[in-house]
């Protein structure tokens, strides 16, 4: 097994026996459930109280620069756009080729299923391009993206980023059932 199918493993693992699975059924109530007040979330174009949203499409994303702190909760819709978009999209685009993704111009889902369409396809687009990777490119930085970090760190760094939120979203998942699925979205 090379290098680069060695890290694309890690995150394949992750993804068929963890994520994905805990993804099936997820619904449009889920999908836009704000567990508390102020959430970002992903809403109709024109509807949100947050200063930017990013996006091209009917649906925005909620966003400021900087981001406040502490952070705002973000619901499973929010998560879901930024791993779609900032985590993979970009790094999809830069060293795949292929449709170049910005959050901007970005057409985010308004429905569950929509989304998982797009992650979906952007996970497939990532782990075939990361399991194409020579052990040379996996040492060198690439052209564009973060400077001076080798392209095997990038990969890491987006197999962590892909964990690091779809437990996120797992929890507001548990969360969502425990509480029998009451809560309020608002859009």
């Amino acid at each position: 097994m090379t290098r680069s199918e060695r890290l694309a493993d890690q995150l394949d693992w992750y993804w068929c026996k963890n994520l994905r699975p805990r993804l099936n059924g997820l619904t449009d109530e889920e999908y836009f459930w704000e567990p508390v007040h102020g959430c970002w979330s992903i809403r109709p174009r024109g509807t949100s109280a947050v200063p930017m949203r990013e996006g091209s499409g009917e649906w925005a994303m909620d966003s400021t620069s900087p981001a406040p702190v502490p952070a705002p909760v973000t619901t499973i819709a929010w998560r879901l756009a930024h791993i779609i978009v900032s985590c993979m999209g970009y790094r999809v685009g830069w060293y795949f080729g292929g449709q170049d993704v910005d959050s901007q111009t970005f057409a985010y889902a308004g429905t569950a299923d929509e989304a998982l369409e797009q992650l979906d396809e952007m996970y497939g687009r990532w782990n075939a391009g990361v399991r194409e990777l020579s052990d040379a490119e996996l040492d060198n930085p690439p052209t564009v993206g973060p400077e001076g970090y080798p392209m095997e760190n990038r990969v890491l760094h987006v197999n962590r980023e892909l964990i690091h939120h779809g437990a996120e979203i797992s929890l507001l998942r548990d969360l969502y059932r425990r509480q029998g699925g009451a809560g309020q979205h608002r859009i």
